[in-house]
């Protein structure tokens, strides 16, 4: 197996702003693994809050030598290898993980979803993501995202109500919301989880900081709605810390080192009884597809990130009546297009 990576740039179609940060671009670094005449494709995206760089990326993918292993089937014992060269890198880590499930399906000619006898079918249907901005853009976004089953928006600051009321003038479609930890006082969140209750908010995920654990469990007991955990939890080892202070997790492939880890993340919080969100970064439509392989084990899904690019260099999942569908293409299902 030979390793190839360089770095590229998303450019975001609309400024994407959040509670803490605005941002036009968000890096990646693609990867490639050749194994005889079969190329595998991969992806690590890199918002700030990771802590990865296109240079940390490119550092760590460095240190990898795939050559101690014979077959790109051997991913257990590979993504072991990638946890004992360093911890953390989890994107990088993850642009490894799609690629070589990208191969072990094009090994076996089968999309991932049919190594797994799972069917895209029962996915539930995708939310699409409005990020902060003026009340007159976000009515016209939630217009444009009509085909959609859930609005998902963006809240954190001062504008949070006037954001939900932008929404329910123009759709009484299900929202869910998300802070990104920018609430800080318990009794004030929960004053306004009982109002978001009442606006037909489905769910909020991570509504305060990541040091206020206890505060977090003291309003998932009192809150109308759950509570999902998304900064709160990276990966699997993570579960036992977080599970009695949220009501279900943001799996996202790039937190939790890809494919193979979600997938045991999503049966032991299921083992829990914790709700499970499949979500995404920015991503193209190598990472997006990838994820949407297991789509149908999860309760909720929030895979837009390709949607929100100008230049998607990937072509792969589609929306189908609200859901992420996969190609019949083998391996994550995807052809690259530049």
């Amino acid at each position: 197996m030979k390793l190839h990576y360089y770095p590229y740039t998303l450019q975001l179609k609309n400024v994407f702003t959040l509670a803490r940060s605005s941002r036009s671009t968000t890096p990646i670094v693609l990867t490639e693994i050749h194994y005889k005449d079969l190329i595998g494709y991969g992806e690590a995206s890199l918002p700030p809050y990771l802590g990865e760089t296109q240079e940390s990326v490119i550092q760590f993918l460095s240190k990898i030598d795939l050559n101690r292993f014979s077959s790109p089937l051997q991913i257990p014992e590979i993504m072991q290898y990638l946890d004992e060269i360093a911890p953390k890198n989890t994107a990088a880590k993850a642009s490894i993980d799609i690629a070589l499930h990208d191969l072990a399906g094009k090994i076996n000619g089968l999309p991932c979803y049919k190594m797994w006898n799972l069917n895209p079918q029962n996915s539930p249907g995708t939310s699409f993501t409005i990020g902060i901005d003026s009340i007159n853009l976000i009515k016209e976004k939630t217009i444009e995202a009509a085909k959609y089953p859930f609005i998902k928006v963006k809240l954190g600051r001062d504008t949070d109500k006037a954001i939900i009321k932008a929404v329910r003038e123009v759709t009484d479609k299900p929202v869910c919301a998300d802070v990104n930890q920018g609430w800080t006082d318990k009794h004030a969140a929960l004053d306004m989880l009982h109002w978001c209750n009442e606006q037909n908010v489905v769910f909020v995920e991570q509504p305060m900081p990541v040091n206020q654990l206890d505060n977090t469990a003291w309003l998932t007991m009192h809150s109308p709605i759950p509570i999902f955990a998304d900064e709160s939890f990276q990966r699997l080892s993570d579960l036992d810390k977080i599970k009695d202070a949220f009501s279900g997790i943001n799996i996202k492939l790039m937190k939790c080192s890809g494919l193979h880890e979600a997938r045991e993340i999503i049966k032991q919080a299921k083992e829990m009884n914790l709700q499970v969100m499949l979500g995404c970064m920015t991503e193209t439509s190598c990472a997006i597809s990838a994820a949407s392989q297991i789509a149908s084990l999860t309760d909720f899904i929030d895979l837009d990130g390709n949607l929100l690019i100008s230049n998607d260099c990937f072509t792969g999942s589609q929306i189908v009546n609200g859901k992420v569908i996969p190609t019949q293409l083998p391996g994550i299902g995807i052809n690259k297009c530049c």
